[in-house]
């Protein structure tokens, strides 16, 4: 069985399954800056937001620090925001080679992202397009609900209990225990105090992945 190697652990496995921002794509200069204006638009404390913000839909995210507001149409106005911004979208270090690594099939990107954005900010770090990708778009439920971790694996015929899942924030870690996938964290946004997770890694550069052990 293929086998994802880290730091002093190795994991078999048939497939790994990537959250994208964050993961495989730094977009957090323009996540921020998109973020911290509407809050302030709104006289929100952005930093209250970003405790909860990273990881979730954007509608979990407004739904959980401004739930008077008119939702559906805050979405639209930050997916017109996130789209328009495009200035430092650059690959987690590690992506381009590691996701080299992988034939179809073997892995995914599950991203509470739109597809719109996810499709832009991939292309725009030059990083490759799965042939499964599950967005926000896809899904009844963002994390920290497994229904996106599930599907992914459905629809690349693997066990759940197979896969592998690296994510950079909690509710991704939670999302891949409850799918009884095991995870591992990436530590490009917060550290391990945080993110709980017995195996991480600073950034991409640190694994290996190979069809063979």
């Amino acid at each position: 069985m293929p086998v994802l190697t880290g730091p002093g652990w190795r994991l078999e496995c048939a497939a790994v399954l990537f959250d994208m921002d964050g993961t495989l794509v730094d977009s957090s200069r323009c996540v921020e800056r998109v973020w911290r204006s509407w809050c302030a638009r709104h006289g929100l404390d952005a930093e209250d937001l970003f405790r909860v913000s990273h990881g979730r839909r954007n509608h979990e995210t407004i739904a959980l620090v401004a739930a008077h507001l008119d939702v559906e149409r805050e979405v639209g106005d930050l997916v017109r925001a996130e789209e328009a911004c495009v200035d430092g979208i650059v690959p987690v270090p590690g992506a381009r080679r590691l996701l080299g690594a992988f034939p179809p099939g073997r892995w995914a990107v599950v991203t509470s992202a739109w597809r719109r954005l996810a499709d832009l900010r991939l292309a725009l770090a030059g990083l490759p397009r799965p042939d499964v990708l599950v967005t926000a778009d896809d899904v009844r439920s963002g994390k920290p609900d497994p229904e996106g971790y599930l599907k992914a694996a459905a629809e690349l015929g693997v066990a759940p209990d197979e896969c592998v899942v690296l994510e950079d924030a909690p509710p991704g870690l939670a999302a891949a225990r409850a799918a009884g996938m095991r995870a591992v964290a990436v530590r490009t946004t917060m550290g391990d105090d945080r993110l709980a997770e017995r195996r991480a890694v600073d950034d991409l550069t640190a694994l290996c992945f190979s069809e063979e052990d």
